[in-house]
């Protein structure tokens, strides 16, 4: 039998024998194998004889190469079905062995195959939508992703799970959360360190997600470990969420409040629990009829001030439809700036203030610059995200009549109530 991914293998070689599970490679001259303490080892094929043990997954389709192209594996009455959509990023990653680097390669079938764990959770369709790291990520492939969650949810996904890049999911996540009406879960999940690495978060974190997208919560969430730890994943609603560390395994926050919900983890006892925040709002399997609007105004920009700031540097938004400001706590900018701005508007463009503070929200009735910018037009977006409002802007240019209302309306969970003292 010739060996594939997700196969329990024997390797000998040089003297040296070694057991464990056969992993996707990102060439043709090594096996990867992941041993039983759960490191990885790197092989190459000619010296090593290799024997197959015990088989894997074989009822994958072949021919989800190609992006765009979908497959399914042996389907059981009695599990619900999950579509794993994947975008690239490091949860699809393996090392190169000839140089090194991480490279993103494979499709939702190889990881899979990668993750035996997922085996019995669930009946799932595979789809290559894009096969690139996030940094790499744009609007163009933001539309394509949307319809095909549409695609897999109109052909009977219970849930959709994305896998997806780390460094750009909070902006993916949040065009999904404006584009879509979703009467299933769609959650998005990746991982920090690639699967060649014995602190891999990609088991836990692909777990927890397929568990998710079989939950009652139909919105768009973002899973990820919710400690270094491996107990629980945190989940994100998409449009309050943020990668707030380079490289830690709980890099993903919350701002401004606490997760959605949580996925308790025991690969010991195979229990995954998931629940939800009962004070917490959020949409349930029942209450949305799907629907997409996935059309995007792409010439939005998002602007961080600095003081110091040349006026001149913002000679480049003239014309732009939309332009999101990150200003300084309750939405400042220097007041030679101010001009600029009300130009922009005058001309046309939805100009946006945001905070760079992670808490709380703008206000610019306070100080007279805020004044001044509001009386230049500028409008406020209260606690949104600064990446999420410019998705936000970019989704409401295209699809609603008055974008700057829209900016001060809550739309997916993205502008929190502002709390008022009692009169």
């Amino acid at each position: 039998m010739t060996p594939s991914p997700g196969d329990r293998v024997r390797v000998e070689r040089a003297g040296v024998t070694d057991e464990g599970v056969l992993m996707p490679s990102s060439d043709e001259e090594h096996l990867v194998l992941k041993l039983e303490g759960g490191y990885n080892v790197g092989v190459d094929r000619a010296d090593a004889a290799v024997e197959v043990l015990e088989g894997g997954a074989r009822d994958v389709g072949e021919d989800a190469d190609e992006e765009g192209d979908a497959s399914v594996v042996a389907f059981d009455d009695d599990l619900p079905t999950v579509a794993l959509i994947s975008t690239g990023g490091t949860i699809a990653s393996t090392v190169d062995y000839r140089t090194g680097a991480v490279t993103a390669r494979f499709d939702a079938e190889d990881v899979l195959r990668a993750v035996p764990d997922l085996a019995g959770r669930a009946n799932y369709r595979g789809r290559v939508v894009a096969n690139i790291l996030s940094e790499n990520m744009d609007p163009e492939t933001w539309t394509d992703l949307a319809e095909a969650v549409r695609e897999e949810i109109e052909a009977g996904a219970d849930g959709v799970v994305v896998m997806h890049g780390t460094d750009t999911m909070q902006y993916s996540a949040s065009a999904l959360s404006f584009m879509l009406d979703t009467p299933v879960p769609v959650v998005f999940t990746g991982s920090q360190r690639s699967a060649d690495r014995p602190s891999s978060d990609n088991v836990m974190n692909a777990v927890c997600a397929v568990e998710a997208a079989t939950s009652d919560c139909t919105e768009v969430l973002v899973c990820m470990h919710g400690t270094p730890s491996d107990d629980h994943c945190a989940l994100h609603r998409g449009t309050r969420v943020r990668k707030n560390h380079t490289s830690r395994r709980d890099a993903f926050e919350t701002v401004g409040a606490e997760p959605l919900g949580r996925v308790d983890y025991d690969p010991h006892e195979d229990r995954v629990d998931v629940s939800f925040r009962e004070r917490k709002a959020y949409a349930r399997r029942g209450d949305t009829d799907l629907a997409v609007a996935s059309d995007l105004a792409e010439d939005v920009e998002l602007v961080k001030f600095t003081p110091g700031m040349d006026p001149a540097a913002l000679d480049y938004l003239n014309g732009k439809s939309g332009v999101v400001i990150e200003g300084t706590g309750l939405g400042h900018v220097h007041t030679d700036l101010i001009p600029r701005f009300e130009a922009l508007v005058d001309d046309g463009t939805t100009v946006v203030m945001t905070s760079q503070c992670l808490e709380g929200r703008v206000c610019d009735r306070v100080y007279d610059t805020g004044r001044d910018l509001l009386d230049a037009g500028v409008v406020e977006a209260g606690d949104t995200l600064p990446g999420t409002a410019k998705v936000k802007l970019m989704w409401a240019l295209a699809n609603v009549a008055d974008s700057a209302e829209a900016m001060g309306c809550d739309l997916a969970g993205e502008l929190t109530e502002e709390s008022k003292p009692w009169v």
